[in-house]
């Protein structure tokens, strides 16, 4: 289920804080083709950051958008000849490259002379680097981190024939995608905000003297960066033309754990109470949809209604089962429904055809998921 007017309180909330900035909505954070057309139909988004080459032209194909940068490389040989054999999709889809061996796998598809001109953005790393290099805090992305080697990889694709290079992103993961009010942490929550303060300010001039270097080899269209949970501050780098954010759409769990702006609540799902084990365990059934990246207990899904309940810390969520406990077990019977959050956003998606779109206690529509649709995986 999705709450739709909270769903559109998020989506503007997001462009406040985009302070001007169009925001690109990062499709594996919503994976629904009718959401994502309802957050781009709203002033202030625009464009899509897709996860795969095959999904970009899914959604270029179904008239989603006409402007879709890939987030990540890819390998998917059937997708990229498909992309270089066709004007329409060559002109609206660009791919991320950190490498020239990226180049060379297109070149190997489709050669330079027998195909579009293929559209390239650079991504540039955005972790923050201690102690010399010895202490690296963010996620392992690009190997280009300094503005240098963003700049030797543009000389090598403007001296290419077939590509065109187009932009460049910096995605700074340990801000957007790291909670800085963890629960009953306190001093560990202060410390992660002065060290994203940090992070971002050095950031900002890094990137800049990156965006600086690369435009000596290309008129960019655009530099991309942030997501939702550091949209506000990359927005006030000044070398950033566009956003990018999705989660905060569907306001998943995480970010109950973010101190600047927590979105509302807006994506559910449902699971039966199918036994009593004790008088105050009730079981659900099934609920073992754990979220990605590193495993804890963060990752799980959260029971939202009715209020009062909680996992037990020896068994979690299960894959058939998850019992939970606490004063809200009373009033639940066999055959009554919990209502939980997912940890992250679009992942839920994967589990699921379908969405209720509910607006107040009515069901206002149905939202096919990707997985509803037979969408392409993750290739």
């Amino acid at each position: 289920m999705v709450d739709i007017a909270a769903f559109d309180t998020n989506a503007e909330a997001l462009v406040d804080r985009a302070g001007g900035k169009p925001i690109r909505v990062a499709s594996k954070s919503v994976r629904s083709r009718h959401l994502l057309r309802r957050a781009l139909a709203r002033p202030g988004w625009h464009g899509v950051m897709a996860y795969s080459l095959a999904e970009a032209i899914w959604l270029v194909e179904g008239g989603v958008s006409d402007d879709i940068v890939v987030g990540y490389p890819i390998a998917d040989r059937t997708a990229l000849g498909k992309l270089a054999a066709s004007p329409e999709l060559s002109a609206a889809i660009t791919l991320m490259v950190d490498s020239t061996d990226q180049l060379d796998l297109v070149d190997a598809v489709a050669a330079p002379g027998q195909r579009e001109p293929v559209r390239v953005c650079i991504e540039l790393d955005a972790s923050l680097r201690l102690l010399g290099g010895r202490l690296h805090v963010g996620v392992r992305r690009s190997p280009l981190h300094e503005p240098g080697q963003a700049a030797a990889l543009a000389a090598a694709i403007t001296a290419r024939p077939g590509f065109r290079l187009v932009g460049l992103m910096a995605y700074e993961a340990q801000i957007a995608g790291m909670g800085d009010a963890p629960p009953g942490k306190p001093l560990r929550g202060a410390a992660l905000r002065r060290l994203q303060a940090r992070s971002l300010h050095e950031l900002i001039g890094r990137r800049t003297a990156a965006v600086a270097a690369v435009r000596e080899y290309a008129d960019l269209e655009f530099v991309n960066g942030g997501g939702t949970g550091s949209l506000a501050g990359t927005a006030t780098d000044p070398s950033v033309t566009e956003v990018t954010a999705g989660s905060g759409l569907y306001g998943p769990a995480l970010f109950d754990s973010y101190h600047a702006w927590r979105p509302t609540p807006a994506a559910f799902f449902a699971l039966s109470v199918v036994r009593r084990p004790t008088p105050g365990i009730v079981t659900v059934h099934g609920g073992g949809w754990i979220a990605s990246g590193e495993a804890g207990a963060d990752r799980l899904p959260q029971p939202w209604l009715p209020a009062g309940l909680h996992l037990l810390g020896r068994e979690g969520a299960g894959e058939v089962q998850t019992p939970l406990t606490g004063p809200g077990a009373a009033g639940l019977r066999v055959g009554d429904r919990v209502w939980f959050r997912h940890a992250k956003a679009g992942e839920v998606c994967e589990h699921l055809d379908a969405l209720r779109l509910v607006r107040g206690d009515a069901i206002e529509d149905t939202a096919l998921t990707y997985r509803g649709e037979r969408a392409p995986a993750f290739l």
